[in-house]
């Protein structure tokens, strides 16, 4: 397996990770990250076909130590269906899925066609930054909807999801990690407060169906309610956010037509953004029995990382990958994972950058881009630090 060295902090690697994924890709389906002292899937058909071996999970096999001081992110962590494998995250996937249905997420189509109109409303004359006045804006504002907990919140929602999130991310250091813990203690607070209101004062949201679900003899304890509620307001925008933002940069910086953003093609334009400049690029698995594939031996215990960016980026996969084609037709991309942890809020994802998208080019239809735009030191996500327009 070839050994290759590359920070995932360097500024060049941030602002463009594909150069480096195609190097990688050359030498196979896996090589080692010397960076990350891993094994990476670097091939489409290594990533997907990890995502859905069961053989390969979240949950370590052995638990992994933590210092004092991180005790309390690693309580939550401790009940995220996000980190467990089954029977626990198969008891709390059906929970999630009970109420966050497909029929209940379109019935918000029209809603984020509101927002988006009242947000370019507002949006300020001159160049101004995409990003907190749209990008952001949009995502956790339906997703506190969907729970049901205040918008008006939202800003310390959005500062506490991204502390948290934070902790995933190559830059990681102690101070990263010690907001990181308070926005954690901040944000179990408001939500045991905020369950216990719901069970005296029960309403038509996602926080009062997983409630009722435990009291219907489900076994939701409230530890895992806090985490999961957690969980989907930290994925329920984080991703979408960088969706948003990179949507826009490459649609604007590919001239794309506008006959790209109506309703005959406007599912495919998303599925090629999402494959063309993924949110997310990179999840590790852990291995749970011995076995040998692409040509390495894997064993009990192993810890693999699958680089979803490269994935998609794959020339065995689709032809001319680094080129932007909206009329793509993409049958499958690894932009949301896949298997027993594809992401559950994929298609609410989807449904806001599928009513958003339009509106903003329609009623901006002078948007250019102002400024180089930048992407954050926030790997293994994949982010705009900024996105400054002029309409």
């Amino acid at each position: 397996m070839k050994r290759l060295t590359q920070s995932p902090t360097e500024p060049e690697f941030t602002q463009n990770p594909y150069a480096f994924y195609d190097r990688a890709r050359s030498h196979g389906d896996l090589f080692f990250w010397d960076d990350y002292e891993l094994p990476m899937a670097a091939s489409f058909r290594a990533v997907n076909a990890l995502l859905r071996d069961r053989r390969f999970g979240r949950e370590p096999v052995e638990p992994r130590p933590f210092p004092d001081h991180l005790a309390p992110f690693y309580a939550v962590e401790a009940h995220s269906m996000l980190e467990l494998e089954a029977p626990r995250h198969t008891r709390l996937r059906k929970l999630v899925l009970r109420a966050f249905t497909s029929r209940r997420i379109a019935t918000l189509g029209p809603e984020i066609e509101v927002l988006t109109h009242d947000l370019i409303d507002a949006f300020p004359e001159g160049e101004f930054d995409l990003l907190p006045t749209f990008a952001t804006r949009i995502p956790v504002i339906i997703i506190c909807r969907l729970l049901g907990v205040p918008e008006e919140r939202a800003d310390d929602l959005l500062h506490w999801s991204n502390a948290m999130v934070s902790m995933y991310q190559a830059r990681r250091t102690r101070a990263v990690e010690d907001e990181a813990i308070a926005a954690t203690e901040a944000f179990v607070a408001f939500m045991r407060d905020y369950v216990d209101q719901r069970r005296g004062d029960p309403r038509d949201d996602l926080i009062t169906e997983l409630i009722q679900a435990e009291e219907e003899g489900e076994k939701l304890s409230t530890d895992e309610l806090i985490s999961t509620c957690i969980l989907l307001l930290n994925a329920g925008h984080e991703a979408t956010v960088h969706a948003m933002a990179i949507a826009v940069k490459t649609l604007l910086e590919q001239n794309t037509p506008t006959t790209a953003l109506s309703p005959d093609a406007i599912d495919a334009t998303i599925e090629e953004t999402l494959r063309y400049d993924p949110p997310l690029h990179m999840f590790t698995r852990h291995v749970y029995e011995d076995t040998t594939l692409y040509g390495h031996d894997f064993k009990r215990g192993d810890e693999i990382g699958l680089l979803l960016g490269a994935a998609n980026r794959d020339p065995d996969m689709w032809d001319n990958p680094n080129q932007f084609d909206p009329a793509r037709q993409i049958k499958q991309n690894t932009a949301f994972g896949a298997g027993a942890h594809f992401c559950i809020g994929a298609p609410l994802a989807r449904l806001e950058l599928k009513h958003a998208l339009p509106i903003l080019f329609d009623r901006c239809p002078n948007l250019t881009i102002a400024a180089p735009p930048e992407f954050g030191n926030v790997y293994h996500f994949h982010g705009l630090a900024s996105l400054i327009v002029k309409r």
